[in-house]
């Protein structure tokens, strides 16, 4: 669950004045980063135009992918602080590892949920043995001040939570949702679903208004609140809806995600998310000096090495450019 950007933009994030309370239908654009082995990732937050949806800091959306004769994802030991990460699946397992000890086969449809706390290390790689493909998205969610320096953890839920209605199978990876509250633990008020659409679907899911929300395709083309989405697009919906249309002719899957926007402001640089400038000059320097983010024992190969930081100054602003 890896920023890989050999030289990645600081981003400024968070604040809640740029949050418009009425519902809106915000196409964003994915761009294409390269994750370790043969993994290309599609990257949809942060987005030139949007840098969050409620605590959702970071999406990374990839496959399917054909690995059959591929060492398929391999990133190397990396650090986090700040943030959650959220492994979710739909075909194939990556192989987690963190500097609490924990090793952990993550496969379609569980939750593997890291939070990093003050710091954590880990790697992920398809395992020797792998299945034909690949397909998945990777998240963060932002930790709030009284929560971001807290002891790290790794949380494994291999089953979770579903509903059904109107041609629609949810999957409750994060927070509560039409009846059903995920095991997974959250800082904040915020919501992630996997939704799987029957052909000829056709659904209205209870949300709250006082969320702002996003959908990502992750297989088929299917239909929001009247727009049409091809798979690996995301919309952004705001805030100010009690329910959201859902549509398909073929059978198509989407993740929802949503939360209360998220209030304070971050900066958010390589994989560190933040208050200021010189809380990323230190967690660089004690990666890079060995201190604080733990050992990863058992990969086979050198951990990441830290970009060099940017010429001008680190600072937290606000949520959209």
């Amino acid at each position: 669950m890896s920023n890989l950007d050999l030289r990645p933009s600081p981003t400024t994030c968070g604040g809640r004045e740029e949050v418009s309370a009425a519902p809106v239908r915000e196409f964003l654009q994915p761009r294409t980063v390269p994750l370790g082995g043969s993994t290309v990732v599609r990257r949809l937050l942060p987005n030139l135009g949007r840098r969050m949806v409620g605590a959702w800091c970071f999406v990374d959306n990839y496959g399917p992918d054909d690995i059959a004769d591929e060492p398929g994802m391999q990133v190397p030991p990396h650090p986090h602080m700040g943030l959650q990460t959220v492994s979710w699946l739909h075909q194939g397992s990556v192989l987690h590892r963190d500097s609490l000890g924990s090793l952990q086969t993550i496969r379609p449809r569980e939750l593997g949920l890291m939070t990093s706390g003050n710091a954590i290390s880990h790697s992920e790689e398809s395992p020797r043995t792998h299945a034909r493909w690949l397909h998945g998205a990777q998240l963060w969610v932002a930790l709030p001040d009284a929560y971001r320096h807290r002891e790290p953890t790794f949380e494994h839920h291999p089953g979770l939570p579903t509903f059904q209605g109107g041609g629609v199978t949810g999957t409750l990876i994060l927070g509560e949702l039409d009846g059903a509250a995920s095991p997974g633990t959250v800082h904040t008020p915020l919501v992630g679903a996997d939704l799987a659409l029957d052909p000829g679907a056709d659904a209205r899911l209870p949300v709250q208004p006082d969320f702002e929300y996003a959908v990502l395709t992750m297989e088929g083309t299917s239909e929001v609140d009247g727009v049409r989405l091809p798979p690996g697009s995301m919309l952004y919906l705001g805030c100010g809806r009690r329910e959201l249309p859902l549509r398909a002719d073929v059978a198509s899957s989407l993740l929802l995600l949503g939360g209360e926007p998220f209030e304070e402001k971050l900066v958010m640089w390589w994989n560190f998310v933040g208050r200021s400038g010189e809380e990323i000059v230190a967690a660089r320097q004690d990666w890079m000096s060995g201190n604080r983010f733990g050992s990863v024992h058992g990969y086979d190969g050198d951990r990441l090495e830290a970009p060099e930081l940017p010429a001008t100054p680190l600072k937290a602003r606000g949520r959209v450019r």
